[in-house]
C-alpha cells in the first residue's frame, strides 16, 4: 500500500493530524488502536468547547469519524517496524502488511505502561526491562518472560528467541493479528495463558510467580504493553530520542530526519489534550505539504 502521509498513532494528536492532512488533499492513512491512547480511559474537562466532563473514548470515536469523513483511512493495527528506503518510508503492520509513505508522523505517545506488581520497580535494570530491542543482548542463553497482550509483546517475544534459551509470553488475553501470532508461535515462544503476579530475586531477577500459582525460572522480564512507542519507531528511522524518550521537533513539528514529523506527548510536556491536538494540526499540515511537494 502506498500513501502520501502515514500517521502512527490513533490518539488525539494522530487523528487531528489526519484531519488536517486529508483536508489538504494528501492521501492519508492512520494506524493504531484507540485503546492504546492515554485519552481512552480519561475523563476530559476544562477543554475548549466542551461543557462539563466528557469521556475520552467518546472523544476518540468522534475524532476517528471526523478523520474518515475528511478522507483519511484508519487501520486498527499497530506498527511493528519502520525504515527509510529509496527516498520514502516503509512501515510494517502486525499483519505483515507494508505501507510506503512520503511522510511519516509519529504520534503514539510516550508513556511506558507498567504492570504495577511486586518486584517490578525493585528489579528495574536488574532483569526487568521495558525495551527488548534495547536490552536483548544482555539476556543471552537464559530464560525470559514477556508480559503484554498486544503487538509489541509478540514482536519482542519473537526477537528474544534469537537470544534467550527459553522465551515465555504471559498474558490472559491477546489482541494480536493472526499472522503475527502464528509467526511468534513458529519462532518457538511458549504461550502462558496467565499473567505475572510477582517478580522475585535477590541481586537480580531469578523467577516470576504467575497468577495461576506457578513459578517459572527467569533471568529477565520484558514488560511490553501496547504497541511500539514513537521513541522505538524513531530509532528505527535513525532518530535518537532524548534521555526521557521524547523527540525534538521544530516549530512545524519536523524531526531531524527529513519527512518525519512528531506531535503529541512524544514531543514532551505539557502532556495535555490541548497541546496534542494543536501539534497534531501543525504536523498534519506540515506533512501534507512535504508529501505533496515531491509528487
Amino acid at each position: 500500500m502506498n500513501t502520501d502521509v502515514l500517521i502512527i498513532g490513533a490518539g488525539p494528536a494522530g487523528l487531528q493530524a489526519a484531519i488536517h492532512a486529508a483536508k489538504r488533499k494528501a492521501d492519508t492513512v492512520v494506524i493504531g488502536k484507540e485503546m492504546g491512547s492515554a485519552l481512552f480511559e480519561a475523563k476530559i474537562e476544562n477543554y475548549f468547547g466542551l461543557a462539563g466532563v466528557t469521556k475520552g473514548a467518546d472523544l476518540l470515536a468522534t475524532g476517528q469519524e471526523q478523520a474518515e469523513s475528511a478522507g483519511a483511512k484508519v487501520i486498527r493495527q499497530n506498527a511493528t517496524s519502520a525504515r527509510q528506503e529509496d527516498g520514502s518510508f516503509a512501515v510494517v503492520l502486525e499483519s505483515g502488511t507494508e505501507i510506503r509513505a512520503r511522510a511519516v508522523i509519529l504520534a503514539t505517545g510516550i508513556t511506558r505502561k507498567k504492570l504495577n506488581i511486586p518486584g517490578e520497580a525493585e528489579f528495574l535494570g536488574r532483569g526487568v526491562s521495558y525495551c527488548a530491542t534495547c536490552d536483548c543482548s544482555f539476556h543471552r542463553d537464559v530464560p525470559v518472560v514477556i508480559a503484554g497482550d498486544e503487538s509489541e509483546a509478540a514482536v519482542s517475544a519473537e526477537l528474544m528467541t534469537k537470544y534467550a534459551s527459553t522465551v515465555y509470553w504471559a498474558s490472559d488475553s491477546r489482541d494480536v493479528d493472526d499472522a503475527l501470532m502464528e509467526k511468534t508461535v513458529a519462532a518457538g515462544v511458549r504461550i502462558l495463558d496467565t499473567t505475572i503476579a510477582e517478580i522475585v530475586g535477590t541481586e537480580k531477577v531469578t523467577a516470576v510467580r504467575m497468577a495461576d500459582g506457578t513459578e517459572i525460572e527467569a533471568k529477565g522480564v520484558f514488560i511490553e504493553l501496547g504497541g511500539k512507542s514513537s521513541a522505538d519507531l524513531a530509532m528505527d528511522l535513525g532518530i535518537l530520542p532524548e534521555i526521557d524518550d521524547t523527540l525534538k521537533v521544530s516549530p512545524d513539528c519536523a524531526t531531524e530526519i527529513e519527512g518525519v514529523f512528531a506531535c503529541g506527548d512524544v514531543t514532551g510536556k505539557p502532556w495535555q489534550l490541548a497541546k496534542a491536538v494543536g501539534q497534531g494540526a501543525v504536523a498534519g499540515l506540515s506533512a501534507a505539504e512535504y508529501a505533496k511537494s515531491g509528487r
